[in-house]
């Protein structure tokens, strides 16, 4: 895989989100509809705005729930909780509190600005 799309709502304030996570997207230029970042695996993100997306396929709606899914590798589960108290504490919302999952990880969900659940994980 070489890259995942998100439509964004609104592209400054995702570009804020993926931010806290170490994507470094540069900075949009007024009107642009399409950013993308490289993962230190190189795996793109790129981030297209509704507007993008309906002159691409002119009969695309937005969808009713979950967009997509994305998970991210903390270095430890102490980390986890950290990454998880930034984003909330930057106005995100958070959708499940970190905790220690029966499968062996340290894991939390987040929502993205369109309400895409992102999670974080670690080993314990």
């Amino acid at each position: 895989m070489d890259a995942i799309g998100i439509i964004a709502t609104n592209i400054e304030r995702s570009i804020r989100f993926y931010r806290l996570f170490g994507l470094r997207f540069p900075d949009p230029k007024k009107g642009e509809d399409h950013v993308e970042a490289k993962t230190a695996s190189g795996l793109r993100v790129m981030l297209d705005s509704e507007e993008l997306i309906k002159k691409l396929k002119p009969g695309w709606v937005k969808p009713v729930g979950q967009r997509m899914a994305m998970a991210f590798l903390c270095d430890s589960a102490k980390d986890v909780d950290q990454v998880y108290a930034k984003i909330t504490s930057e106005g995100f919302e958070g959708e499940t509190a970190p905790w220690d999952a029966f499968w062996g990880q340290r894991y939390a969900s987040v929502r993205d600005p369109d309400g895409n659940s992102v999670d974080l994980f670690a080993p314990l």
